[in-house]
């Protein structure tokens, strides 16, 4: 009998696809064997050639719904004979490594049905999996995907876990994940002084709930860091909460127990639902009804934001503590303020005791920490927006196939950091690994990166990172290309966006120009500026700046973006008039110093994120900033007031649309204008909305005279649901328009825009060399922290 090899690639580990694949051939009365490798999933088996097709045909069409196939194919092979068919376990796989790597899944229908089973044997059993539900990429030590290379290798099967490991008629057939109650993880109670309270799983429960009832904050493991849970609907507890992690007005996500609960609470479209009950379950962000607003601490959550980050259990564990509690808790990633998700068990018992009262930890390592995803869906065209890539989508990317060989490791930018990995014909988008302003920070982005480099033995061939000299992962970029000899290649922070933006929407090839409009809060411009309000032209693979918002002063460094009241003195313009509202938010001395530095000012923006912020501080809604993006929050939640009383309808732009557009369009008169709107006494809410119809109108200035059809979106402030529907209902008919689709339009997505960029060949028209040249040469490479760097002000760390 002929011998054949089916070779499949994909996320094909840990989905349960070589069970599949047995039940397939023991059907099919084949003989053979299947096994995880490198490269993915490879069968090898006796049959005839039409019975060979079939197979292969079928293995295609019934794949686990978890699996994602990129490549298959059946071949002729070597004869060999099989005595029947069987799943072969190799701890180890050869040096090239090419397999893609699952996502953790949340607790599947069926897992979550027997969780809560009195007679089922895993019934409130917190750890409880399947083949289609659990931990993958947050345990995974080795490849491929084997019990023997996960954090699973601790615990031993019992023998009912064993028999069903076994058994082909069992769905935790083959599952490498597979325990209960008997040979399972631990689950334990610290107290504040570190003694274990208690370890038996319903007297953990149990206090859980009393501790919850009593105000109490409780740090949980979940399956990527810990969370810091208390009742939602405690306004005492969620301010002893916000007090001792310094979070004075960062809204918290809540965990509802249902979906049931959630439909009672808030407004959940169809579509908003599907996400959350899905197998990635994301925080979404909801809109609250009336039921909300008597039952949670809304005011205590949110303060002055309207939609609500909302989560169902993602975890067993989770699940029973949402259940048991009955209603809805704050849940949010433990850690300490301005430092990344906490997810070491010695950390947490560490640093966490001087926010929570209480720890529930259990003995699984985590080895790679992940934050929750989070999205939302814009109320009236259902576009979604990703605001979190993590947990669920990470960190596996199918959207983008390379076109080099070459192992490409692209570094990202600064407050949302990623790293983007081309190697062995795939790409691996790292999931959200905090700002790194921080030592944590930059300590969790390097321990993550190795844990790449060594999961996939890969050695990079080129290093990409942003032309900002100061930035954490520009550092580490030029510390790896001296480790590894290879040459470091720098690339604009506002076109990697645009890169990133093409290729996800498959424009890189276009035979048209395209409109890329980036607006950001920062990005090094190759003229020695920040930019951040960028109007650029793509076509036949080049980019070129053709219009942004008008330069203004940056003074007093990182409180430019600190505090939006500087930011309003900036753009009013050093020659105009500014109202006394806006002098009485500083005290004479800080007047006198501020308008001296604006002044003699040599660094200048065109920043669209500081300008939202101008705004925001002109109504008198934030001058000073607790957490990135404050104020903008603020001013889209007061504009929405305006839409939802007004609708999408607006008297006029305070862009002067008849005039001729010039490269640099003026912030001041922008600013201006709305400076005399707030002088006459026009509400706020028209000042606001008027202020975001008025940017929609000049993207349709831009876009006329660049007589293009074809306009994306990037950067932090396309995360604005109100900006991106009034776009779309503006322009829908008039334009083809270009959202992000996978990756998040913040500066998540720059290390995937580096490599696109690269890859691709695109280059920059009319290019102002002032810093550096478009590549590094050899000797700049190798720069560490000690060697000279380019030169610019450390005040710039931010910006």
């Amino acid at each position: 009998m002929p011998t054949y090899h089916i070779h499949i690639n994909g996320i094909v580990q840990g989905v349960g696809f070589r069970p599949m694949v047995y039940k397939l051939a023991t059907q099919m009365q084949l003989t053979g064997k299947v096994k995880n490798g490198s490269d993915g999933v490879h069968i090898f088996f006796n049959a005839s050639e039409n019975a060979a097709r079939s197979f292969f045909k079928q293995i295609r069409e019934t794949a686990p719904a978890q699996a994602r196939i990129i490549s298959s194919q059946l071949l002729r092979t070597t004869d060999a004979v099989f005595s029947g068919f069987s799943i072969v376990v190799e701890k180890d796989a050869p040096l090239e490594k090419r397999v893609l790597i699952s996502p953790d899944r949340a607790l599947c229908p069926s897992c979550r049905s027997e969780l809560h089973d009195p007679n089922d044997r895993r019934y409130r059993y917190p750890f409880i999996t399947c083949t289609s539900c659990g931990p993958r990429y947050s345990i995974i030590h080795r490849l491929p995907f084997e019990r023997p290379n996960s954090s699973m290798q601790d615990f031993s099967m019992c023998k009912s876990c064993s028999d069903e490991y076994n058994t082909l008629s069992d769905r935790r057939f083959f599952s490498q994940t597979n325990s209960c109650a008997d040979c399972g993880m631990e689950l334990r109670l610290l107290s504040e002084t570190s003694a274990c309270l208690s370890n038996d799983t319903e007297s953990v429960l149990a206090n859980i709930k009393d501790f919850l009832q009593a105000g109490k904050i409780i740090a949980v493991k979940g399956i990527g860091g810990y969370l810091l849970l208390c009742d939602a609907g405690n306004p005492g507890a969620i301010q002893v909460l916000r007090s001792r992690k310094h979070r004075p007005t960062k809204p918290f996500a809540i965990l509802y127990p249902d979906i049931e609960q959630v439909s009672r609470d808030f407004e959940v479209s169809e579509q908003e639902k599907a996400y959350l009950l899905s197998e990635e379950a994301p925080i979404v962000l909801l809109a609250p009804g009336k039921e909300a607003f008597a039952r949670l601490a809304l005011r205590n959550i949110r303060p002055g934001l309207r939609r609500t980050g909302i989560m169902l259990p993602y975890s067993p564990l989770l699940d029973i503590i949402a259940r048991d509690y009955g209603n809805p808790l704050i849940a949010t990633s433990a850690n300490i303020s301005g430092s990344p998700i906490l997810y070491k068990d010695e950390d947490a018992v560490a640093y966490l005791f001087g926010i929570a009262d209480y720890i529930v930890s259990y003995n699984r390592e985590i080895v790679t920490p992940q934050d929750d995803s989070v999205l939302q869906v814009t109320s009236r065209s259902n576009q979604p927006i990703l605001l979190r890539r993590s947990r669920g989508y990470a960190p596996s990317f199918l959207q983008y196939t390379p076109g080099k060989k070459a192992c490409v490791l692209s570094m990202g930018a600064f407050l949302k950091s990623t790293f983007t990995l081309s190697v062995n014909g795939n790409v691996f988008v790292s999931q959200f690994l905090g700002s790194g302003e921080s030592y944590e920070s930059q300590q969790m982005y390097k321990d993550v990166l190795n844990h790449w480099l060594e999961l996939y033995q890969a050695k990079p061939d080129i290093i990409l990172a942003d032309r900002h000299p100061n930035y954490f992962s520009r550092h580490y970029g030029a510390e790896l290309a001296q480790k590894y000899d290879i040459n470091l290649h720098l690339i604009q922070h506002h076109e990697a966006h645009f890169a990133a933006v093409l290729a996800e929407n498959e424009l890189l090839q276009t035979k048209e120009p395209v409109l890329g409009v980036i607006w950001d809060g920062t990005g090094l411009g190759t003229d020695g500026y920040i930019w951040g309000g960028e109007f650029f032209r793509y076509e036949n693979k080049e980019i070129r700046r053709c219009y942004h918002f008008g330069y203004f002063p940056v003074i007093a460094g990182d409180k430019l973006a600190q505090e939006p009241r500087l930011a309003a003195l900036c753009a009013a313009g050093p020659d105009q008039p500014v109202p006394t509202t806006l002098q009485e938010k500083f005290t004479v001395a800080e007047w006198n110093n501020y308008r001296s530095l604006i002044t003699g000012a040599h660094l200048y923006t065109s920043s669209a994120g500081r300008i939202f912020d101008a705004v925001a501080s002109l109504l008198g809604l934030c001058d000073k900033q607790s957490y990135e993006g404050e104020a903008a929050l603020y001013l889209q939640t007061l504009a929405e007031e305006y839409v939802h009383e007004n609708g999408f309808t607006m008297d006029n732009s305070y862009i002067l649309l008849r005039e001729p557009l010039i490269a640099q369009l003026s912030t001041a008169s922008l600013i201006q204008g709305i400076m005399s709107d707030v002088k006459k006494g026009a509400p706020k809410p028209y000042i606001a909305a008027k202020f975001h119809y008025s940017l929609v109108c000049l993207i349709d200035k831009v876009a006329e005279s660049m007589h293009v059809e074809k306009i994306c979106f990037s950067g932090g402030v396309f995360q604005n649901a109100l900006l991106t529907d009034w776009i779309q209902i503006k322009y829908k008919d008039s334009y083809q328009l270009f959202f992000h689709k996978s990756l998040s339009p913040n500066d998540e997505n720059i290390s995937f825009g580096q490599l696109v960029y690269y890859e691709n060949g695109i280059s920059s028209a009319g290019r102002r060399e002032t810093l550096s040249d478009k590549r590094e040469t050899l000797p700049d490479k190798r720069e560490t922290s000690s060697d000279k760097r380019e030169t610019l002000p450390e005040k710039m760390s931010q910006l």
